[in-house]
C-alpha cells in the first residue's frame, strides 16, 4: 500500500502523460489518421490524464474550428486503435501501451464563465463597496 494519500496523480502518471500528450500531438499534427473530419480540424490536446497503472490515457482535447465538437470526438475514438499503434513507436520505454480515450475540454469554457462572472456589476460593485469600507 501506498505511503501516501490519492490526492492526485503521481510525479510518474504526470510525466507519462505529458510524453504521451507529446506523441498523440506529433501523430494528430503529421495527418498520420485518414478520417477527413480529423484531416480538416485543428486538434489541441491540453493535457493526457493516466490511470494510476498507466494503462489508460484519457486525452482532453479541443477541436478548433469544427461545427461538431462532438463528432471529433467520436471520430478520434473511431481510430482510437490505429492512433495507439502510431503513438507506440515513441513511447517504446512503456511496458504496456495504454488505451487512449477522448474527452472534450471544456477548462476554456470554465474559464470564460469564471470571467464573465467577475466582471458582471453586481461583482465589480462588490468589488468597489469593500474597497470603499476598508478605507
Amino acid at each position: 500500500m501506498s505511503r501516501f494519500s490519492s490526492s492526485g496523480p503521481s510525479q510518474r502518471q504526470l510525466r507519462v502523460g505529458e510524453q504521451v500528450r507529446h506523441a498523440l500531438s506529433d501523430v494528430l499534427q503529421r495527418g498520420e489518421v485518414r478520417d477527413d473530419l480529423i484531416e480538416s480540424t485543428v486538434i489541441s490536446i491540453s493535457e493526457v490524464s493516466m490511470s494510476p497503472d498507466l494503462k489508460i490515457a484519457t486525452a482532453f482535447v479541443t477541436p478548433l474550428g469544427a461545427a461538431d465538437d462532438q463528432a471529433v470526438i467520436k471520430a478520434l475514438a473511431r481510430n482510437a486503435k490505429f492512433i495507439r499503434g502510431r503513438v507506440s513507436g515513441a513511447l517504446k520505454q512503456m511496458k504496456y501501451m495504454p488505451e487512449f480515450r477522448f474527452r472534450l475540454d471544456t477548462s476554456y469554457d470554465n474559464m470564460a464563465r469564471i470571467d464573465e462572472l467577475l466582471r458582471s456589476p453586481e461583482v465589480a460593485r462588490d468589488l468597489d463597496h469593500d474597497g470603499d469600507d476598508k478605507e
